[in-house]
């Protein structure tokens, strides 16, 4: 008979994506995730298997925990709204956070994705899943003219993705609110029908300075 875990496995495997988020995962070594999750290397590879499956699962977590909590929540919204939605909470995160540890979805692509076959698929997945969001909300906004109608809803899709992943990049080496917000601003202005204009959500207040957070 199996003798319990006598560990949380959620809370050990909150504190596993802690480390990797914050050092990457080649630079962390089972002996750190075992430290940081406060249980012993036979617990860890017991109940999570070696550390690239550990890292799956923990990509996998952070995927749907964050990306997929916030699809959810942006579905009823109307389309501008939604995305005006989505990447006002992007330049939020990303100045919210001190280390400036990015995405970890995004930095999988950079880290993993070049020389791993199985994290490349992961990580094309979940960008096609945001950009079928992107493409579903400027097709609804094409259609109540509230978007742009005069570009192909697919390209202006990826060129929104292709924004948010710049995005998620220079937020880590430079978390400017004024650098992200002008980066978004420009690209939502394409959306807007009638002649490119800056989108309101990010339009610089008057009398607020270049600031860095």
């Amino acid at each position: 008979m199996a003798r319990p875990r006598e560990f949380n496995e959620q809370a050990a495997l909150q504190a596993a994506l802690a480390r990797f988020w914050s050092r990457g995962y080649e630079a962390t070594s089972t002996r750190d995730l075992a430290e940081s999750m406060g249980i012993t290397g036979a617990s860890l590879y017991n109940a999570f298997g070696d550390k690239r499956s550990l890292y799956q699962r923990v990509l996998e977590h952070y995927i749907e925990s964050s990306l997929g909590e916030r699809l959810r929540r942006y579905a009823p919204l109307a389309p501008r709204v939604a995305l005006d939605t989505f990447f006002r909470e992007i330049v939020e995160r990303s100045m919210a956070d001190p280390q400036h540890k990015g995405c970890l979805l995004v930095n999988s692509a950079l880290e993993l994705s070049p020389h791993d076959p199985q994290f490349q698929r992961i990580v094309a997945e979940v960008f096609e899943r945001i950009e079928s969001f992107f493409h579903r909300c400027i097709k609804a906004g094409q259609a109540d003219r509230t978007i742009n109608r005069d570009r192909p809803a697919r390209d202006l899709a990826r060129m929104l993705l292709s924004v948010l992943l710049g995005v998620r990049v220079l937020a880590r080496s430079r978390p400017e609110r004024d650098l992200l917000e002008a980066a978004v601003r420009s690209a939502l202005s394409c959306l807007l029908p009638g002649p490119a204009t800056p989108a309101r959500a990010f339009a610089p207040k008057r009398g607020a300075g270049s600031r860095k957070r």
